[in-house]
């Protein structure tokens, strides 16, 4: 074949790789607007907007800091926005940075309070940064402050979660596409990075 012959196919299945993606994309987004949140996977854009719906929205913070969180929420066993909405549900997001930093801190290290909360010590356990010196006696100082205020916590574990999930939707086939979507992820899922963006600013 002649190399303009491999060139137009080359360029007509990156296209069709740019549709799909704004296709998934545009889909992931009217389903968050809906709160249709089972099987919709954790990626940097659908996590900002789950939270921007939920926590508000905050501009300070960068692309690769929601990359790096939602990388963060598939290692601690979350698998879908539905899950993580759950886990956080019994707590206020603003109380508990003002229990923790004693004023109101940025979106993303809202949630990560909250999750903290949630998982309680399998957040510690689970962490990227679990084996640094530091880290585990600040979010146990944390834990600590929670109870103190009587803010209930290690009442949620995502992967016995999504082993539920995934045992219900065998029982519900239409459903079993999204979750196969969720667990299978983008490129960037199979990824682990142990960088962070400071404490404190979201």
């Amino acid at each position: 074949m002649a190399l303009a012959g491999m060139l137009e196919i080359a360029d007509r299945e990156f296209q069709a790789i740019q549709g799909a993606d704004k296709q998934i994309i545009e889909t992931t987004r009217e389903m968050v607007d809906r709160g249709d949140l089972v099987g919709v996977e954790i990626t940097p854009f659908s996590l900002k907007q789950f939270l921007d719906r939920k926590l508000g929205a905050d501009g300070r913070i960068s692309e690769w800091a929601y990359d790096w969180d939602a990388k963060l929420l598939k290692t601690l066993g979350f698998s879908d926005l539905k899950q993580i909405e759950t886990a956080i549900a019994p707590y206020n997001d603003n109380e508990i940075s003002v229990v923790a930093f004693g004023n109101r801190q940025g979106q993303l290290t809202r949630l990560e309070l909250m999750l903290l909360a949630a998982l309680g010590e399998r957040f510690i356990d689970r962490h990227p940064w679990k084996t640094s010196d530091w880290f585990a006696p600040r979010q146990q100082e944390y834990l600590q402050k929670f109870k103190e205020k009587g803010i209930r916590t290690s009442v949620f574990d995502p992967i016995s979660a999504g082993q539920r999930e995934v045992s219900s939707m065998r029982r519900r086939p239409f459903l079993s596409a999204g979750i196969a979507s969720a667990e299978t992820g983008l490129a960037w899922s199979q990824e682990t990075s142990d960088e962070r963006p400071p404490q404190g600013g979201g």
